[in-house]
């Protein structure tokens, strides 16, 4: 069965899935230099600077003439309205709200690329962003002009907090990724991964997992990095 594409609001948890697959997905990522001119040499010299934020830009396809073209037609905005809003100003939160958008699961020949380098995003099975900017066109009308068709062009921005972005610059104490294994229960993993059974409550919390008896097995689980200033406790 063919994967939907869904995006996921973070801030209220809501899964919104496409209509319609997207037919391609581009991933744009930068990096800023500097050119140190040094006397002598036939080309400055390149100092990396800082990179830039990785861009995914999409589109996405509604259609509602299934259920008819005549007054009682059903306008396609009632699918779209719910993706405009993402690039709209939370009253909550006085902002848009952070999302990951979320096509099928990697391989598990690509499991292993991910495991103890977790990313808050991995092209391009998932993508944790902010939505920069909506392009809502409108293809098809009723004769009452009630919209029946429209492209959404979409364009995410990656989002990352400043500690996921530290992290990565401290190699001994990062999030990792596990495959839960067969029989494994968290405690066991906890045990395993921080060297005591104590921690599995954090990787349920950072899972969202609510029954930590019902895991099927092969399941990617986040490990969070230790507290800091923590030092593991040796399990006798």
């Amino acid at each position: 069965m063919l994967s939907k594409a869904y995006f996921k609001n973070l801030d209220t948890k809501e899964e919104m899935p496409v209509q319609f697959n997207p037919t391609d997905l581009t991933f744009n990522k930068t990096a800023q230099f500097a050119e140190i001119a040094i006397p002598g040499l036939d080309a400055p010299v390149q100092q990396f600077i800082r990179g830039g934020t990785e861009t995914l830009s999409l589109e996405l396809f509604f259609d509602t003439t299934d259920g008819g073209m005549a007054k009682n037609a059903t306008s396609v905005t009632a699918l779209t309205d719910q993706f405009y809003q993402l690039v709209k100003q939370d009253q909550k939160n006085h902002a848009p709200p952070k999302c990951l958008f979320v096509w099928g699961s990697p391989p598990l020949q690509e499991v292993a690329k991910i495991v103890n380098s977790f990313r808050v995003s991995f092209a391009p099975f998932w993508f944790t962003c902010i939505v920069e900017s909506i392009d809502r066109k409108f293809l098809l009308f009723s004769p009452e002009g009630i919209p029946l068709r429209a492209r959404l062009t979409v364009k995410l921005r990656e989002y990352q907090t400043v500690e996921q972005m530290v992290s990565k610059l401290n190699s001994a104490d990062h999030t990792k990724a596990r495959v839960l294994k067969r029989k494994e229960r968290l405690e066991q993993l906890s045990a395993t991964e921080y060297e005591t059974p104590a921690e599995w409550r954090r990787i349920a919390e950072e899972n969202e997992i609510d029954n930590p008896l019902k895991i099927a097995p092969g399941t990617i689980l986040r490990l969070p990095p230790m507290r800091p200033g923590s030092e593991p406790r040796r399990v006798k």
